[in-house]
């Protein structure tokens, strides 16, 4: 039988669990164990933490499989990934986890119910992207960053993108869908790829999804067509060369589809980078571009899950004239602020130690990584003595480029009809639904994982 999607990841599957001692090593670099809800006992005995989780994999055991506390391991899996370098023996415990999550989210449905939970899920996204993202940019510049609008302004796949039908691109970047909620970051990116002289075609959105919603919903049939759509429209670049803005569509393809894409094709259909990564391999050619000085004391917002990007980043603002980088002496976990979403209350205790920590430290920036750590900090910026800016915002400002925060200037007006009122022009052009958007504003005012001072 010809290799499917699903069976070359059942296959990278088994080969890591062959491979794997239960030596329990990946348990005991996890971060967050103790917030994960592994009890004393369990976190003695990470040997048989890890052995649960293989349970569940092979479907061991009454409840699919393995011991309460791998259930708990799995389920608040923030994607830090400490857990692959404590790893001796070449497994990657992080994807063991997330198809753990997928094996526990297909117990006792079937197929038609999976279905509808990753239809559903997309859905939302898509809502909130479309809507969040139409309240902020006219036609051309969503044209820019490679979403179809009502009256697509000429020329709008040439030009500085350098996507002609003629030529391909050097790169293709991707910018995930939620990135577009925060387009001035995305924006940003761009015009940095621009000044640096590389041809690119714009990717994303949810007609380019990873798919991430699909094996949430532990529907792997759809994840794998999803997967592999958005890897054919990938492909588009010369150099064979992806650079992901997301760093959960970047986990979603370097450690699931391209593996699977590998073994059913025969090879991988392209490499992927992390775009701080790229920025920071350009670092001199960046560097006389980096002309006007910005005299801020910096802290970063800092998330280690890609590995590389956080030093990447940290060497990037120290190019910049004028900027001074403050440690706060805070806890680094998690791929972004979104992964932190399955332990509430230590994701709130974090960032409330750090805005404090940030204040006492007299910054005039809390600088983040990514769109959804932005997302979650902007709104802060009303109660304490300091900006939040995103990293691209700095650099931006060194080489005199600049995008207004829509989406921070809207989410600190924390009214969503106050808000639908401000974008009424915008709605109305893109012909969106009045409703609709009201909802995804409201979604955009309740992701406040710590809440804003003097809220209920």
């Amino acid at each position: 039988m010809p290799e499917t999607f699903e069976s070359a990841l059942q296959a990278r599957v088994d080969t890591m669990i062959d491979a794997c001692t239960r030596c329990g090593k990946c348990v005991e670099a996890c971060p967050v164990t103790a917030a994960a809800g592994l009890e004393t006992a369990a976190r003695e005995n990470p040997a048989g933490v890890i052995g649960g989780v293989i349970d569940i994999l092979r479907g061991q055991n009454s409840n699919n499989g393995g011991t309460e506390a791998a259930r708990h391991w799995a389920s608040g899996c923030i994607r830090s990934g400490d857990c692959i370098e404590a790893c001796d023996y070449g497994v990657n415990p992080r994807f063991l986890l997330s198809m753990a999550r997928a094996a526990m989210a297909r117990a006792g449905s079937d197929a038609a119910v999976l279905r509808k939970k990753g239809v559903d899920g997309f859905r939302h996204v898509a809502r909130d992207v479309n809507a969040m993202s139409k309240i902020q940019l006219d036609d051309a510049l969503l044209a820019r960053l490679g979403q179809k609008t009502n009256n697509p302004p000429p020329l709008a796949r040439e030009g500085r993108e350098g996507a002609s039908a003629e030529a391909q691109p050097d790169f293709v970047f991707y910018t995930g869908c939620n990135v577009l909620k925060t387009p001035h970051i995305a924006l940003l990116a761009l015009d940095i790829m621009d000044a640096l002289g590389i041809s690119y075609q714009v990717m994303g959105g949810p007609t380019h999804c990873c798919g991430i919603q699909q094996l949430r919903a532990g529907d792997l049939a759809t994840f794998g067509r999803v997967s592999e759509s958005a890897l054919d429209k990938l492909s588009a670049s010369k150099t064979g060369q992806v650079l992901s803005w997301c760093p959960s569509c970047h986990v979603q393809f370097t450690e699931m589809a391209l593996p699977a894409a590998e073994k059913t094709r025969g090879a991988k259909p392209f490499e992927m980078t992390p775009f701080t990564l790229f920025v920071h391999k350009n670092l001199d050619r960046l560097r006389p571009l980096l002309c006007q000085p910005v005299p801020m004391r910096i802290a970063l917002h800092k998330h280690p899950g890609v590995r590389g990007v956080v030093a990447a980043a940290e060497d990037i603002l120290r190019s910049i004239p004028g900027v001074a980088l403050v440690d706060l002496q805070q806890p680094a976990v998690g791929l972004q602020a979104n992964d932190l979403k399955p332990l509430p209350a230590h994701r709130r205790a974090l960032q409330e130690a750090e805005l404090k920590a940030a204040e006492a430290a007299h910054i005039d920036a809390l600088v983040a990584l990514y769109h959804s750590d932005h997302r979650e900090l902007c709104a802060h910026e009303r109660d304490f003595p300091f900006q939040i800016l995103n990293l691209y915002e700095i650099v931006g400002l060194s080489m005199g480029l600049y995008y207004e925060d829509s989406f921070k200037r809207l989410k600190l007006m924390q009214d969503a009809d106050a808000i639908l009122a401000d974008c009424e022009d915008l709605v109305e052009r893109h012909g969106f639904d009045r409703d609709t958007t009201r909802a995804a504003i409201q979604t955009m005012l309740d992701e406040q994982p710590a809440p804003l001072r003097g809220a209920s």
